[in-house]
C-alpha cells in the first residue's frame, strides 16, 4: 500500500511537473553541442555546489566536486589513514616533512606541469586569505621551501604527527593564484574531471576520455525521482526518504547500489545561548530525540545511531561511547533541575529540502513530551549556510560530510577555531577540551565531546546511488562522495 501511495504521489507531481521538465529538457538539447559520439551522462543534486575553490569550499556538494576537479598531496585508504596522492613524504625531523611529487596527475587542466612551486603557492596563500575557514589549518605552517621541480620542504612551528593528513587541499596552479584567478566560479586543476562550464548546469569533462557530465540542481525530491524515472536525468545519489527509494528499486529500468555510511549527522547548538550554555539542558535535549525510531521510519537503509562525529570502524574512532537513549520524561526533570520555565522555547534552522523538513518536524513532535517547544524554520540552503557560519542560530540541523581524520574536532570544537578561523560556529569554549585537543588525546576527547555535548549526534545515514540500467561501473563510497565519477560508465 506505501508504494501505491508513492506512485500516487509521484504521479499527481507529474502532471504539475509535466511543462517544467519540458523546458528542461529544451534547454539541456539547446547547451548539448558536444560531440555526439560522447554521450553526457546527467547527474540529478539535491545541492549544487557553492564554490570550487578548495581553499574557501566547507559545504558538502562543493567538497564532493572538489574532490573531482583537483589533486591533494595526500588521499585516505578505506581505513581513513593518509596515503599519497600526488607525493610521497619523509619526516626529516619533527618540525620538517619532506615531499616528493610522483608523476601522476601532475597536468593542469590548463595546460601547465604541476610543480613544487604551485604547491608552495598554494599552501603559502592561505596566509593572505583574510576569511578562508581552512586557515587555521595551516596556521602552523612557518615557511614552504621549494628544493626543486619535484621536491618541497615544509616547515612547522611546532611538531605535528598528523601533518600529512591536513594536505588534503586541492593544488592550484601558482601563476593563476598570482593572477588572482577565480577558482570559485571557474575552476583549474589536475583532477580527473576538469571544469567545461557553469550556467545553470555544471558542466564537467573526463580527462581519460573526454566523457562528460551534465550536473544540474533539482532541489525538489520528487521530481528528482521522476527526473530519473523518464529519462532526463541517468542517475541520483542519496538525500531521499526511505519510500522513494524502495519505488526506485521496483523500477525496471533503475538500478540502486546502498551501503553503510559514514557522515555524520547532528544538531548544532549555539553556546552563546543562556538557556543552552546550561548542560542540563544539553542533556535533556539529547535525551528527548528517538532516533532508532527516526531511523527504522524515516532513514534508508543501511542508516545507524550515532555517538562521535567519526563512526566506531574509524581508527581515532571510539566505539565505547553509549548513545543518549530516547527518555522524555528524563529529559523533562533535566529542564525543570536547570530552571528552566517550561514549554523551553527552542527554534531549530534547516534547509527547506523535504526530508530535512520531514526530520524536523519528526523531532518536534518527539520533543513535546518533555516540554520543548521546537519551532522550525526551513530556508533556502544559501540563506541557512549563511546564518550557520555566523552564528545566526539557536539549533540547526547538518551533516558533516567525507570527514577522514581527527582534526575535525580542532576545526569544530577549539576555541581559536570560531569562524572564520574554524568551524566552532557554536562558539563552544572548554578548557580542558582544548587540552586533550592539543595533546591529540582522541579516545579523551570523544569522551569529553559526547560529555559536554556541544552537538546532539544524531546519525550515520546509509548510502544509495540510482541509476538508468545503461549505466555501470560505478563505485559507491561509504562518505557519499562522488568518486565514482571517475570509472563510470554510459553503454
Amino acid at each position: 500500500m506505501k508504494q501505491l501511495a508513492v506512485l500516487g504521489i509521484l504521479l499527481t507531481v507529474l502532471v504539475a511537473a509535466c511543462s517544467k521538465t519540458s523546458n528542461d529538457r529544451t534547454a539541456y538539447d539547446q547547451n548539448n553541442s558536444h560531440d555526439n559520439q560522447v554521450r553526457e551522462i546527467r547527474v540529478a543534486l539535491a545541492q549544487a555546489p557553492l564554490n570550487l575553490d578548495p581553499r574557501f569550499a566547507t559545504d558538502a556538494a562543493s567538497a564532493r566536486i572538489n574532490h573531482l576537479l583537483y589533486h591533494s598531496l595526500v588521499d585516505f585508504d578505506e581505513h581513513a589513514r593518509p596515503v599519497p596522492s600526488l607525493a610521497s613524504w619523509q619526516q626529516i625531523s619533527p618540525v620538517i616533512y619532506r615531499f616528493k611529487l610522483q608523476q601522476q596527475g601532475r597536468i593542469f587542466h590548463h595546460g601547465k606541469v604541476l610543480t613544487s612551486e604551485d604547491v608552495a603557492a598554494t599552501y603559502q596563500s592561505f596566509k593572505q586569505l583574510k576569511n578562508s575557514p581552512l586557515s587555521n589549518e595551516f596556521a602552523n605552517i612557518q615557511q614552504v621551501q621549494v628544493i626543486d621541480a619535484d621536491t618541497l620542504d615544509f616547515y612547522l612551528k611546532a611538531a605535528d604527527q598528523q601533518f600529512p593528513s591536513r594536505l588534503i587541499i586541492g593544488i592550484l596552479p601558482a601563476d593563476l593564484i598570482r593572477a588572482g584567478h577565480d577558482f570559485a566560479h571557474q575552476p583549474i586543476g589536475s583532477g580527473p574531471l576538469k571544469f567545461i562550464s557553469w550556467q545553470n548546469r555544471l558542466l564537467l569533462e573526463r580527462t581519460a576520455d573526454q566523457q562528460r557530465f551534465n550536473l544540474v540542481e533539482v532541489k525538489d525530491q520528487t521530481v528528482r525521482v521522476l527526473k530519473l524515472v523518464r529519462g532526463e536525468v541517468d542517475m541520483l545519489q542519496g538525500d531521499l526518504p526511505p519510500e522513494l527509494v524502495k519505488y526506485l528499486q521496483g523500477q525496471p529500468e533503475i538500478t540502486v547500489q546502498s551501503a553503510q555510511g559514514a557522515n555524520f549527522s547532528y544538531i548544532g547548538l549555539n553556546m552563546q545561548d543562556a538557556v543552552l550554555s546550561k548542560p542540563e539542558v544539553r542533556l535533556a535535549i539529547a535525551h528527548a530525540i528517538d532516533i532508532p525510531a527516526i531511523i527504522k521510519q524515516v532513514l534508508v537503509a543501511d542508516s545507524r545511531q550515532a555517538s562521535a562525529i567519526l563512526p566506531p570502524e574509524h581508527w581515532a574512532g571510539n566505539a565505547a561511547l553509549t548513545p543518549y537513549d530516547y527518555n522524555p520524561k528524563l529529559a523533562h526533570e533535566l529542564l525543570l533541575k536547570a530552571g528552566i520555565d517550561l514549554p523551553l522555547k527552542l527554534v531549530y534552522k534547516t534547509s527547506t529540502d523535504a526530508q530535512r523538513v520531514r526530520l524536523a518536524t519528526i523531532m518536534q513532535a518527539q520533543m513535546q513530551p518533555a516540554g520543548i517547544a521546537l519551532e522550525i524554520r526551513s530556508l533556502d540552503w544559501g540563506t541557512f549556510f549563511d546564518d550557520i557560519q555566523h552564528g545566526n542560530f539557536q539549533l540547526y540541523g547538518m551533516t558533516w560530510v567525507g570527514i577522514k581524520t581527527p582534526e575535525i574536532y580542532r576545526l569544530a570544537f577549539y576555541s581559536l577555531s570560531i569562524p572564520p578561523k574554524g568551524a566552532n560556529r557554536g562558539q563552544f569554549k572548554d578548557a580542558k577540551l582544548d587540552r586533550l585537543i592539543e595533546t591529540e588525546n582522541w579516545l579523551a576527547v570523544t569522551q569529553c565531546v559526547h560529555q559536554q555535548l556541544p552537538y546532539i549526534p544524531l546519525w550515520y545515514e546509509g548510502q544509495f546511488v540510482a541509476m538508468r540500467k545503461d549505466l555501470v561501473d560505478y563505485g559507491l563510497k561509504s562518505d557519499g562522495s562522488l568518486d565514482g565519477l571517475i570509472s563510470i560508465h554510459k553503454h
